[in-house]
């Protein structure tokens, strides 16, 4: 081959390099992106959560997020750090979160101060989004339930379509009902279905929150492998008790849609920050929430225990990954010497 006929080589101009640590390749993602499409997802509950308890119910999603806005943006500042971090949507997200784990009812100081349990304890003191170990808006929910439970515990009778006027109900939710008051009520299933039960905004309408879940799941912002043992767990461990003793506790079906066991599967058991990474560890972590929510649900003293169960495995989820994550590609046991 002539000179004239080899090819000729070009090389990049050296300022025009850029030297950086990895990850080189990144994804079209980022935190605000996802944050409006986790959003986009609470939309369908948050709009059934209006219809059906009215405008006291806009009052608190307002409340809370507002509120929780502001303590970021306020927290920030007396720690001397950014106070744009709101920007990102992690607060707006804890705030609408919060208010799904509260009534309709909920007074205007329980929203603030629920607020500032879940930014400042649950998020912010450890040292802001990506730090917390537990997520933010239980911590708050199980905070005040602790605090004060009279409050936490009255609920808002539904009124569909009726924006002004507030029914209060002091009791329980549909999950402390008897096996012999579920079959006293033939349309209760399909009550809980659409959403015309009393309870917290995020416990009405199992259909708006699993068309939520199914969103997360198509744009594949959480692992399928969260709710999937999460939600089997509660079926199946009820379903057994229910076939053997159903005077106990009520059947599979009932305990999938009342609760808050929808929405803790869907959009809180399965955050990013406090839920483990690999695949085989989801599953651990769902079993696990399962099983201590059917623990607490069927023999506990609280008729609901989604809140308990995800914060307990939020505790143990370093450990799940510990024991879950791969071996490194090319590793070799070192060898013990003699």
């Amino acid at each position: 081959m002539s000179e004239a006929e080899k090819p000729t080589v070009r090389l990049p101009v050296a300022e025009e390099l850029i030297v950086s640590t990895s990850p080189h390749i990144r994804g079209r993602e980022n935190i605000p992106k996802i944050m409006i499409q986790v959003l986009i997802a609470l939309l369908p509950a948050a709009i059934a959560a209006v219809w059906f308890f009215g405008l006291h119910a806009l009052r608190v999603l307002a409340l809370c997020t507002i509120g929780c806005i502001a303590v970021e943006v306020v927290w920030n500042a007396v720690a001397k750090r950014p106070t744009d971090t709101w920007k990102d949507g992690s607060a707006a997200i804890t705030g609408v979160l919060l208010a799904m784990n509260l009534s309709a009812g909920a007074p205007w100081w329980i929203c603030l101060l629920g607020s500032l349990l879940a930014i400042g304890l649950g998020k912010q003191i450890f040292g802001g989004l990506g730090f917390n170990p537990f997520n933010p808006a239980l911590v708050a929910r199980v905070a005040l339930l602790i605090g004060f439970p009279q409050l936490m515990t009255t609920w808002v009778l539904p009124r569909p379509g009726v924006m002004t006027g507030l029914d209060a109900l002091t009791g329980a939710t549909p999950l402390a009902l008897t096996a012999g008051e579920i079959a006293q009520q033939p349309n209760i299933l399909s009550d809980l279905f659409f959403g015309n039960v009393g309870g917290c905004l995020g416990e009405t309408s199992a259909l708006a929150l699993i068309l939520g879940g199914l969103f997360l799941l198509a744009r594949k912002l959480i692992k399928w492998q969260v709710p999937a043992a999460f939600i089997g767990t509660v079926a199946l461990i009820s379903g057994i008790v229910n076939y053997f003793n159903p005077e106990i506790t009520a059947p599979p079906l009932y305990h999938v849609l009342a609760g808050g066991l929808l929405i803790g599967a869907f959009f809180m058991a399965t955050d990013m920050v406090t839920s483990p990474m690999t695949t085989l560890g989801a599953l651990l972590f769902g079993f696990g929430c399962g099983l201590i929510t059917s623990v607490i649900r069927i023999w506990g003293g609280y008729p609901e225990g989604v809140s308990f169960s995800i914060l307990f495995m939020n505790a143990l989820t370093p450990l799940i990954d510990r024991c879950t994550i791969g071996k490194p590609f090319g590793y070799v046991r070192p060898q013990k010497e003699e």
